[in-house]
C-alpha cells in the first residue's frame, strides 16, 4: 500500500524533475516510489479482476420485445 505521504513525494519529485532536475540520490528515490505504486496498483486491479464472477445467459436475453 502506498501512503498519502509517498504519493505526496513522488509528486513532488516529478515537480522537481521537470524544474530543476533531480540528483542521482533523488532518481534514485523516485525510482523506487513509482514502482511501489505501480506495484500496488497491479495488486488492487487483480482483486478486482479475480472477483468478477461470469453469469451465463440460458436463452433469452433477459428483455422485452
Amino acid at each position: 500500500m502506498v501512503t498519502e505521504a509517498e504519493i505526496k513525494r513522488i509528486n513532488e519529485l516529478a515537480k522537481k524533475s521537470r524544474e530543476v532536475g533531480l540528483t542521482d540520490e533523488e532518481k534514485s528515490e523516485q525510482q523506487k516510489l513509482r514502482r511501489k505504486y505501480i506495484d500496488a496498483v497491479k495488486l488492487s486491479l487483480k482483486a478486482n479482476l479475480d472477483s468478477i464472477r461470469f453469469v451465463e445467459d440460458m436463452g433469452g436475453n433477459g428483455l422485452k420485445h
